[in-house]
This record gives C-alpha cells, sequence and structure tokens, in this order.
C-alpha cells in the first residue's frame, strides 16, 4: 500500500472523516437512546450492561476480522459496510415491541447491539487506518491528523449523547430510531456518490491469520489500551449516567426529562471536551520536539496522574453519606479533569499505533489494536453493571483506578520490548 498524492489524500481524508462523524453522532446517540428508555422502563443496572455487552463482543471480532477484510478488499468498502449495517441496526431497533418480556428485549436488543458494534468497527477500522496512508509525512503529520480524526470524532459523538437524550425527551424512542436511520441512509448516499480516489483498494491473497500481530511493541500497547479504555467505560457506560439519573430525577414525567437533558448534557460535554483536547494533543504536548521514546515517557506518566482521579473521587464518595449537591459536582468537576488527561493519553496511544504499525498491514494491525479496545470496552462495561449494583458509584470509580494502574504496568514495557 502506497500513500495517497497530497491533494487526492487531503480530499480522500476530509471525505472519511465526513462519514466517520456521521457514524459517530449516530453511535452516540443510540447509545443514550438505549441506555435511557430501558432504564426508565425498570431495568437493572446489569440489565442495563448486558444490553451493551454483545456490543462490545462484536467489537473484538469485528476488528480483527475488519482488519483483514480491508486489506483485501479495501477500506472504501469496508467503510461503506459500516455505515450500511448502523442503518439496519437502527431499523431493527424500531421494530422492538413495548409488550415483550424483559428477558426477550434484552436479547433482542443485545442482538441489534452487536450488529451495531459490528458496524462501529468497520467504520474505525477503515477510518484510522487511511490516516497511516494519506497524512503527510514529516513535522509529525502523522500525529496530526490521527488527532485531528479521533479528537473531532468524539466530540460528534459527544453530540451525539445530547442528540439522543433530546429526541428521547422530546420525540419519543421510536421516532428519534427512525430519523436517524433515514439521515444516515442520505449520508450513505452522498459518501458513495463523492468518494474520491486515494485510498487504496484491496489485495488478493492476505490471509486471515496474519492480522495477528508479531510485534512485541503493537502487543504490548494493545493490553495497555485494553485496561485503559477499561478504566473509562468501568464508570461511564452504567454506574455514572445511572447514579446521576437517581440524584436528579424525581421520577414524575417532568422530572425523567430534566434528568434526561441533564445526564445528556454531562455526557456531552465529558465527550465533546475529551474530543477537543484530544484533537489538540500534538500542541499540548509540543508533539513535533518528541520523538516516538519520549512519547512512549509521556503516556507512562500521563496513566499514573490519571489514576489518582478515579481513586480520590471514591474515597470522597464513600466518605460523604447521601449524594448532597456539592458532592455530585465535584463528582462533575473531577471526571472532566479526567477526561482531559484521558484524552491526551489515548491520542498518544492513537499515534504510537499507526506509528509502529507497517504500511503494508496498516490495516490488521490496528485491528488487532482496536480488538484490544474493545476487549478493554468489553471488560469495562460488565464491570460497570456488576459494581454499581455490588457497591454504587464509588465501586465503579475504585475499579477505574485499578485498572488505570494495570494500563501503566503494560504501557511500561512499550520501548523495553522493542529493545529486548
Amino acid at each position: 500500500m502506497t500513500a495517497a498524492p497530497p491533494r487526492a489524500g487531503l480530499a480522500a481524508y476530509l471525505t472519511v472523516t465526513a462519514a466517520y462523524w456521521a457514524f459517530m453522532l449516530s453511535d452516540g446517540a443510540l447509545r443514550m437512546l438505549v441506555l435511557l428508555h430501558f432504564h426508565k422502563l425498570g431495568f437493572s443496572p446489569v440489565q442495563l450492561a448486558y444490553l451493551f455487552v454483545l456490543y462490545e463482543i462484536a467489537g473484538m471480532v469485528t476488528n480483527l476480522g475488519a482488519g483483514w477484510l480491508a486489506a483485501r478488499f479495501g477500506m472504501v468498502r469496508t467503510l461503506y459496510a459500516g455505515l450500511g449495517l448502523q442503518i439496519v441496526a437502527l431499523v431493527l431497533l424500531a421494530q422492538l415491541d413495548a409488550g415483550w418480556s424483559i428477558g426477550a428485549s434484552v436479547i433482542y436488543v443485545m442482538l441489534v447491539q452487536g450488529l451495531s458494534g459490528v458496524a462501529k468497527d468497520l467504520s474505525k477500522t477503515s477510518a484510522k487506518s487511511a490516516v497511516k496512508l494519506l497524512a503527510p509525512t514529516g513535522e509529525g503529520g502523522l500525529f496530526r491528523w490521527v488527532a485531528v480524526l479521533t479528537g473531532s470524532k468524539n466530540a460528534v459523538k459527544g453530540a451525539g449523547f445530547l442528540l439522543g437524550a433530546g429526541l428521547l425527551a422530546l420525540a419519543g424512542f421510536d421516532a428519534a430510531v427512525w430519523g436517524m436511520a433515514a439521515v444516515l441512509a442520505a449520508i450513505l448516499l452522498g459518501v458513495v456518490l463523492f468518494m474520491p480516489a486515494g485510498l487504496p483498494a484491496g489485495k488478493k491473497g492476505v490471509k486471515l491469520k496474519e492480522v495477528i500481530s508479531k510485534s512485541r511493541d503493537i502487543n504490548w500497547l494493545s493490553a495497555a489500551r485494553l485496561f485503559l479504555f477499561g478504566a473509562r467505560d468501568v464508570w461511564f457506560v452504567v454506574g455514572i449516567p445511572i447514579y446521576f439519573y437517581v440524584v436528579l430525577s424525581d421520577g414524575t414525567p417532568e422530572g425523567n426529562r430534566a434528568a434526561f437533558f441533564m445526564i445528556g448534557g454531562f455526557m456531552a460535554v465529558w465527550t465533546v471536551l475529551y474530543g477537543v483536547v484530544q484533537a489538540n494533543a500534538p500542541r499540548l504536548l509540543r508533539a513535533r520536539e518528541l520523538g516516538a521514546d519520549a512519547l512512549i515517557a509521556t503516556a507512562q506518566r500521563l496513566v499514573l496522574g490519571l489514576a489518582v482521579v478515579p481513586i480520590v473521587l471514591a474515597v470522597l464518595v464513600w466518605l460523604v453519606p447521601g449524594a448532597p449537591l456539592w458532592l455530585t459536582m465535584i463528582l462533575v468537576l473531577g471526571l472532566l479533569a479526567f477526561g482531559a488527561a484521558f484524552a491526551l493519553n489515548s491520542a498518544v496511544h492513537s499515534y504510537l499505533i499507526l506509528a509502529f504499525a507497517e504500511a503494508e498491514r496498516v490495516t490488521m494491525d490496528v485491528g488487532f489494536y482496536y480488538m484490544a479496545n474493545a476487549g478493554g470496552r468489553l471488560a469495562g462495561t460488565l464491570l460497570s453493571g456488576l459494581c454499581y449494583q455490588w457497591g454504587g458509584v464509588e465501586a465503579c470509580l475504585a475499579a477505574a483506578g485499578i485498572m488505570l494502574i494495570l494500563s501503566r504496568v503494560m504501557a511500561g514495557r512499550l520501548g523495553a520490548a522493542a529493545a529486548a
């Protein structure tokens, strides 16, 4: 695989980014719709976590397969497939019958969310791999382009959280799902019609077994990524949204709507802040002045500092009885600070995987890495429901701190792995 000419590469990069934005807007909105709608219907924290389990399992499997599919059939085709499958998932979710039992509803939504997980990771692997081939060389071009793509994607997903909560409050579940499916279908049609040249076609002869990375640095980075994202989702998926719902809603329809907007607003602000910091990470970290070794050391320092935040918040919630307003405000501010530091760490990881990846097998290396990312999200999702049901939000935050310490242990092998 060779890089595209600068002008063609930029056009392809912008189109891929726009398609990825559209997907992630729908992904964020769908997650918030499902979480709040089924919590309102009486699902327990563990049942809510189950709704997203197959989504994350599908992500693990798909990332491996997506890397091979993109190498074999081309990144453009896997990007289209991801957008198309998300439309199918939305249409299927609209078929949910309110008369079904909770067990049947959980199984059905799990299956639909699994399809959405396949869609997300087909799109993600295509978009992230494209940056390796399209970014300009020299002067930190790769770090800048991957930071802008990833940071803007997360900002858009944050807007999706607010969109999903707002649509649920104003239009209801069914109308929101159908509306998103229609808009995403129009965007897919536009992307298919106007996608410029610039991305390589597939290559015959690529073997599925080649997706397993033989690079020790990629393997250790993937392990560090697993614990990093597990540490986020262990409080983000179920713990904090349900904690805020319990604190903010009085149980009336008006109280529920207000709580939906406030929860969606927090999730949106957190994710947008995360995206903005991530997009600006090369400048904030002065990446032009740093080589790969210095950025590895930066990632190791950042993750230790990050671990302090959830541990302190967990102790504070444990010590303070009830849920006074001032404690909720401290949680909000503390988690926003966590988001900013997490974004810097995540941005360095996103650069390092592309720096470590070989151009000839970039989709497979990126797919393997994001398989670990999905594994962390799966662990975090399961633990989020279990920890909240067992020990409340403080248990979720304490688990996050432990997982971040483990991420630092894995990141400590980077560089040393290369020298071994």
